[in-house]
């Protein structure tokens, strides 16, 4: 799959279920430890703000301090949508021509950023469907994308701290696989 389609349909996949939220669902607890769903989704706006300043060039001291705290304001649900349109569009625009962006760790591949993007849309699409009671169940074609991509990079991602152990709960099915690769329990429904 090309790289910016994949960025899009995932990021596509959370704004779709973003889009069922309701007010009563804002405080409920995600699969995220210590994440309500409005942490969530104010989590992965943020990382689409940063993302058109990254694509474009800037760096983590030029961006600053600019999209700390809370970005979601009073009407949380078009800010996403807002966001998430701004970020596909510098990506879709950028990708082509390849490159570096830089990020926290320092100067990396253009595509592998993406990459990474693409993958926390997904895995948060599951947190957030499965923290508001909606259908979890993730398109096949960009479960199986984010899969083969991230099988070489599991390990890493665990000694670094950006995920937690897989989880034994891991289950047979390619989504159910996914989902404890990135430290997730695949039956997860609420705390306990």
């Amino acid at each position: 799959m090309e790289l910016a389609a994949l960025h899009e349909r995932t990021v596509g996949e959370w704004t779709r279920i973003v889009g069922g939220l309701d007010a009563s669902q804002w405080g409920r607890a995600t699969p995220c430890t210590d994440w309500t769903v409005r942490d969530l989704v104010n989590h992965v706006v943020g990382e689409e703000l940063w993302t058109v300043p990254l694509v474009q060039g800037a760096t983590i001291d030029e961006v600053g301090d600019r999209f700390d705290g809370d970005v979601l304001g009073d009407e949380p649900v078009a800010r996403a949508r807002e966001a998430a349109e701004q970020a596909v569009a510098a990506v879709s625009e950028r990708v082509p021509s390849g490159g570096t962006v830089h990020l926290s760790y320092g100067e990396e591949q253009l595509g592998e950023y993406v990459h990474q993007l693409a993958a926390d849309h997904l895995v948060h699409a599951w947190d957030l469907a499965v923290a508001a009671g909606a259908d979890p169940t993730l398109d096949a074609e960009l479960v199986d994308a984010v899969a083969g991509w991230y099988a070489e990079r599991e390990e890493l991602y665990r000694s670094a701290g950006a995920v937690g152990a897989r989880s034994a709960a891991g289950g047979t099915d390619p989504q159910s696989r996914l989902i404890a690769a990135f430290g997730r329990d695949p039956g997860w429904s609420g705390p306990d």
